[in-house]
């Protein structure tokens, strides 16, 4: 399957057709810079005559998984996102993700589907920094977005997506003249599958997107049913809150699941507590404790810092509250720029074992 270019698509303001983008896909490769070379390979493999694309998750939760999707399936989710965000062939998009992953991909498959102009940069903490023009959509990390917050008004619309967004970030929002979503989806499902809005109206719930559905098994994890764009429903990790067919609320993972003391505590729910009281990034873990059986850890990045009066503000309670802090220099990172958890916390145990 040779996916067709839109009449309307334009790659940094020069408008291509099938020829053009594979032309340009071989000038990146051979020329270009790395974020350009991956944007080239990308090209001459989406523009062949396979029907799949090969795409490989983050690595975020454990090692980096391969998948095929079908181009089919990518296409639709494209579509999915124009009629979602109502963005018409010609709007303005930035693309600022790497294309080494499906988010990054699926910015490109976007454009060229729907007829978008967009605008390709380096991935950087601050993509928005330079641009000089304001953009009717923008896909984000939240890393990016709390680096961008001066800036996003140059991106009409706002999707952040690669993990939670906390309550610091939403609050950050306020008066930035964005409309800022935040997006739930997985690789295998190329993307996001459901969508809540974050500013300027607040939704707690994701809404999936039409044709897609959402229920719970037995352990309380999302599944979700998505026929266009995944050939079998897709058992997450994820426990969630189900309202309906359609809407859904993210507890945290259930790997990543604390039980101390016998009370059970998700980190992705006490990080979101933590998140308007410590500077900079930090994440919850733990790790076994003869008296609770296991007990919280929190590692912060940067020097060390008091952090009680962070605990009070947070209205931690005794099972919450950190037994031990460990400060370290400066997080690993995933090649997507998030902060690799099990990277960091193997480093630690071999130096206090």
């Amino acid at each position: 399957m040779i996916p067709e270019v839109h009449p309307s698509f334009k790659l940094n303001g020069r408008s291509l057709d099938h020829n053009g983008l594979m032309t340009v896909a071989y000038s990146y490769v051979k020329e270009g810079e790395m974020y350009e070379k991956q944007v080239g390979d990308f090209l001459l493999n989406w523009m062949d005559d396979f029907s799949y694309h090969t795409v490989f998750s983050s690595g975020s939760t454990g090692k980096p998984k391969e998948y095929r999707l079908e181009k089919e399936h990518m296409i639709n989710s494209a579509r999915m996102t124009g009629e979602r965000f109502k963005l018409p062939a010609g709007s303005d998009v930035l693309g600022c993700l790497p294309l080494s992953y499906v988010a990054g991909k699926l910015m490109m498959v976007r454009a060229i589907e729907l007829g978008w102009h967009i605008d390709l940069v380096m991935p950087s903490r601050n993509p928005l920094e330079k641009a000089t023009k304001r953009y009717d959509f923008t896909a984000l990390t939240a890393y990016q977005v709390k680096h961008s917050l001066d800036h996003l008004y140059k991106s009409r619309k706002t999707i952040i997506g690669g993990g939670p967004v906390d309550e610091a970030l939403v609050e950050s929002l306020n008066g930035r003249h964005t409309r800022a979503y935040h997006t739930y989806g997985m690789t295998e499902t190329s993307t996001h599958v459901g969508i809540r809005e974050l500013y300027p109206k607040y939704e707690e719930f994701f809404t999936a997107l039409p044709g897609i559905k959402v229920r719970l098994n037995g352990a309380d994890c999302l599944i979700v049913d998505a026929p266009d764009l995944i050939n079998e429903p897709v058992v997450s990790n994820d426990l969630a809150i189900v309202e309906g067919e359609k809407r859904f609320k993210i507890l945290g993972r259930t790997d990543n699941v604390i039980i101390s003391g016998g009370v059970k505590i998700h980190p992705e729910n006490l990080e979101n507590k933590l998140s308007k009281y410590i500077d900079g990034r930090f994440f919850i873990s733990s790790e076994p404790e003869k008296d609770l059986g296991q007990q919280v850890v929190l590692y912060v990045e940067g020097g060390e810092v008091e952090l009680e009066s962070a605990f009070a503000k947070a209205k931690l309670d005794r099972f919450e509250k950190p037994r031990r802090i460990i400060f370290v220099p400066q997080f690993a990172e995933t090649h997507t720029a998030k902060v690799d958890r099990k990277v960091i916390i193997s480093k630690y145990k071999k130096k206090t074992a």
